[in-house]
């Protein structure tokens, strides 16, 4: 088949005509935006998906990344307020926000965000003492962001976060920090061990405080029981008195008697109880002796009773003759010559 010359006229254009379209059809990847020029000036931005411009008149200007970027800050020398040198080193999150004042307001975007980060860093670490520096990160990260992504923002640029990775001060500087670490923990420790020792005193004088008081009351108490006591007895020994008394005056020898030979007994007693050496010159006869031992029973029937009859009256005692005395030595000390009375 011979082609003509018009043939050939209608399939050039039409292989034109789908050259243009192709020219003339752009699509868009999602996180992407593209401005479109005309005659070098810009006009509008293409969103993800299909689009279509002029060919010839309209072309693609600059392919936008939107999606959020990290970027890193690398490494610089930091002076601070105390005049301390420090290494320090970032990292920065930007997204664009505006693709044509990210084109066309500012060129090589990256390097400009990268710089402006620098500048802050030490303008930001500068203004700070070494101390305050380590120990406030989360500050100097805030103030960061906040002058960044302000410097930023004609451009079409969001700042998301401004980090600060590390953070090296000199070998000499981190000795002598960890000896100043050292003596602080030291300090601590022995205000900690000051602080127990204090307690522990504190407890022990307010356990012994309490103990006197408790002996002290106890002894009290005791006191208090046994004055208590005393009085009682002195009570019942008045009763007895009174009791006796009564006895007297109402002409009872027996009662007279019996006062008589208990108390005879007891001064007895406590001069048995007697530990030093000592003469005692005593009556021996024995039908005296004997009586007196027998008016005491009597008494002691006639007081408690025997319950078998009538009481024996006691015989009187006979009277004494020429008393002859003899001594009576205690055997703990040697014996000495009696005397006569």
């Amino acid at each position: 088949m011979v082609l003509g010359g018009f043939d050939i006229v209608v399939i050039a254009l039409v292989i034109l005509v789908i050259l243009i379209l192709f020219a003339g059809i752009k699509t868009v990847p999602q996180g992407y935006r593209y401005t479109v020029e005309r005659f070098g000036r810009y006009t509008r931005t293409l969103d993800p998906g299909l689009n279509l411009i002029t060919p010839f008149i309209e072309r693609v200007g600059a392919r936008m990344n939107v999606m959020e970027q990290v970027l890193d800050i690398p490494t610089q020398e930091v002076i601070t307020k105390d005049n301390a040198s420090v290494s320090a080193d970032a990292v920065a999150f930007y997204q664009v926000l505006n693709p044509a004042q990210a084109a066309y307001q500012i060129s090589n975007l990256e390097n400009a965000i990268q710089n402006l980060t620098m500048t802050n860093i030490r303008s930001v670490m500068g203004s700070m003492d070494l101390d305050e520096l380590l120990s406030n990160r989360e500050v100097i990260n805030e103030r960061l962001l906040r002058v960044v992504d302000e410097a930023v923002g004609p451009w079409g640029i969001k700042v998301t976060r401004v980090e600060i990775k590390d953070i090296q001060p000199p070998a000499d500087l981190v000795e002598s920090m960890a000896r100043q670490m050292k003596a602080e923990r030291e300090k601590r420790a022995q205000i900690l061990e000051a602080e127990g020792s204090r307690n522990a005193q504190i407890l022990r004088a307010e356990g012994a405080k309490q103990a006197a008081v408790l002996q002290a009351e106890g002894e009290r108490e005791a006191a208090f029981r046994e004055a208590e006591a005393r009085e009682r007895l002195a009570e019942a020994e008045a009763r007895a008195t009174q009791f006796v008394s009564q006895a007297i005056a109402a002409g009872d020898v027996q009662a007279i008697n019996y006062f008589v030979a208990q108390k005879y007994t007891e001064a007895l007693v406590e001069i048995g109880k007697a530990t030093n050496a000592k003469i005692v010159l005593m009556p021996l006869e024995a039908s005296s002796i004997i009586g007196s031992l027998g008016g005491i029973g009597a008494i002691a029937k006639e007081v408690f009773g025997d319950g078998s009859g009538p009481v024996v009256q006691p015989r009187p005692p006979t009277p004494p003759r020429a008393p002859r005395t003899t001594p009576t030595v205690n055997r703990a000390a040697p014996p000495l010559p009696s005397s006569e009375t």
